[in-house]
């Protein structure tokens, strides 16, 4: 991957794909972009696409020991202005997703339309006190998670946080080199982790986003995502869902080709 000088940090990024539609694909937690590498394959004769490390991720930089959201979102906006991509289709996966649903929010001029696998915004069913529970076992897990990687154990917290987190039996279905990326990833995740914005969201921000929005979902994923997604399709009308059978919060690696076809479907349709 090359790099680039963005907001201060060498972000490693490389383009992919011989078509002319730009698209922007944005990494989840404890990733990188080789993330996307099961995907890509199956649009590179339909787009042009921009895969990048976020900061603190992969081979990018950290220069002043600090990630937080407001810098990802920040590093997202100058990718797609200095490459003159805008506007743009920008594709992500949970965290990745947060990243889009805030910069989308703030500067819609840079899209032509979103594609989200699962937001991470917790913060949106956090006043529901019959979710208490369900984000209270999330938080202990979160914090089991970081005391394990504090304490040098990354390969432990990596293996925690999907088996726990994302579904039991998980980790064993991920091929060796994605287990791997998971486990380089941890120090990103981290340091994400101490960001207290990282997982919230004001439904506010993103009324107004008239844009083509296709939220995508699995049927083995935990159950707070779905209720994340109805959440922002209750104030974003022009907003589809779709969902998938046979995966969970990690389709770029269980159904890496249906997903690629839904995001390739769903741009031809807007096209105009």
């Amino acid at each position: 991957m090359k790099t680039i000088k963005i907001n201060g940090a060498k972000l490693a990024y490389e383009f992919r794909g011989s078509g002319e539609i730009p698209l922007v694909m944005v990494h989840g937690g404890m990733l990188s972009g080789l993330n996307w590498n099961w995907v890509v394959p199956h649009l590179e004769d339909q787009f042009r696409i921009l895969i990048y490390d976020r900061r603190g991720h992969g081979n990018s930089e950290r220069p002043d020991g600090e990630v937080n959201i407001h810098k990802h979102v920040a590093d997202l906006a100058a990718l797609i202005e200095e490459f003159k991509l805008a506007p743009a289709w920008v594709a992500g996966q949970s965290s990745g997703s947060n990243i889009i649903l805030r910069l989308a929010s703030g500067r819609p001029d840079l899209f032509r339309g979103i594609i989200t696998h699962e937001p991470a915004l917790l913060s949106l069913i956090a006043d529901d006190p019959a979710k208490t529970p369900m984000l209270e076992g999330f938080g202990q897990l979160h914090a089991a998670v970081v005391e394990q990687i504090a304490s040098g154990d990354h390969s432990g917290a990596a293996r925690l946080f999907v088996e726990s987190g994302l579904g039991k039996g998980l980790w064993a279905k991920f091929p060796p080199e994605f287990r791997q990326n998971v486990i380089d990833n941890v120090p990103g995740f981290y340091d994400d982790s101490r960001d207290p914005d990282d997982l919230t969201f004001d439904l506010e921000w993103i009324k107004g986003f008239n844009r083509p929005a296709l939220m995508t979902l699995g049927d083995e994923t935990a159950p707070v995502f779905p209720m994340v997604i109805d959440k922002l399709v209750e104030v974003m009308p022009s907003a589809e869902v779709r969902n998938f059978t046979g995966t969970g919060h990690v389709i770029q690696a269980e159904l890496p080709e249906k997903f690629a076809e839904a995001i390739t479907s769903f741009v031809h349709r807007h096209a105009a």
